[in-house]
């Protein structure tokens, strides 16, 4: 019961985390800093005020991180209930003949 609620949480964030991401406008998007005309500071730049976007992702990502450690612990604590490998039988080796 409790890895649906956290899937669902992961999956939700996952789809909020993409939603935030595309939203926000690049540091240095325009065209002359492709070709390094913006000076040597356009990689890292100087860090604005954060905003609520940058906030959300920030918080997005914590959580995605949380629910992606949580669903690998869990997982693998709970036993499976059927797989790909519960049905499949050992192979029988025939006697050799002689």
């Amino acid at each position: 019961m409790l890895i649906y609620l956290i899937t669902a949480v992961h999956v939700f964030v996952c789809a909020v985390l993409i939603v935030v991401v595309l939203l926000q406008h690049g540091k240095s998007a325009e065209i002359a800093a492709t070709f390094g005309g913006m000076g040597s500071q356009t990689a890292f730049g100087p860090r604005g005020t954060a905003t609520v976007l940058s906030k959300a992702t920030t918080a997005c990502a914590i959580i995605f991180m949380l629910t992606s450690i949580a669903l690998t612990i869990f997982t693998g604590r709970s036993k499976p209930s059927s797989g790909f490998g519960k049905d499949v039988k050992a192979p029988q080796s025939a006697p050799a003949k002689k």
